[in-house]
C-alpha cells in the first residue's frame, strides 16, 4: 500500500474537518465510523461546541500538539486555508476526502510542499474496512488503483 495511506491510518489522534450541524455531511459520517474502528476524533467546526456528542473545536490551530493528523471534508474553495494551517502545524498526516480537491488545491499543495493524500476515500482504508467500501475495495485491487 502506499506509504502515505499506512502513515495516515496508524494515526490514531484525527482532526476531521468538514463536520455539520445537521449531521448529513461525510465529515459526520466519517467521524462516527472512525471512532467505531478506534481512532480519536476531533471535529472542527467554528461555530458550534458539540456536534453527534462530539466536542468540536473552533479551528485546527486550537488542537496543536493534540493530533497526527487531518481529514479534510469540504468544499474545495475552503481547502487552502486549512492547508496553510497544517503547514503551520507541521502536520505530515493530510487526507483531503474525495470531492475536496480542485486545480487551485493542487496549487496550494504543491506551493506548500504538503504530504497530501487526495482522490480517495478513508473509508476504503481505515481497518476494518466494512460495508460497500470493502467491495468497493476489493474491485479496485483487482483492477488496480489500490
Amino acid at each position: 500500500m502506499n506509504p502515505m495511506i499506512d502513515n495516515f491510518i496508524s494515526s490514531k489522534r484525527i482532526a476531521v474537518v468538514g463536520i455539520s450541524r445537521s449531521g448529513k455531511k461525510f465529515g459526520n459520517f466519517a467521524c462516527k465510523e472512525l471512532k467505531t474502528k478506534g481512532y480519536e476524533i476531533y471535529p472542527i467546526h467554528p461555530e458550534v461546541q458539540e456536534i453527534d456528542g462530539f466536542t468540536c473545536y473552533p479551528d485546527l490551530k486550537s488542537l496543536a500538539g493534540k493530533v497526527d493528523g487531518v481529514l479534510i471534508s469540504v468544499p474545495s474553495e475552503k481547502v487552502p486555508p486549512v492547508l496553510e494551517v497544517a503547514a503551520e502545524m507541521e502536520l505530515k498526516n493530510i487526507w483531503l476526502q474525495q470531492g475536496a480537491w480542485s486545480k487551485e488545491v493542487q496549487d496550494s499543495i504543491d506551493k506548500l510542499k504538503l504530504p497530501v493524500i487526495t482522490k480517495k476515500c478513508i473509508l476504503m482504508y481505515a481497518p476494518p474496512v466494512r460495508s460497500f467500501h470493502k467491495l468497493h475495495r476489493t474491485v479496485k485491487s483487482i483492477f488496480g488503483g489500490i
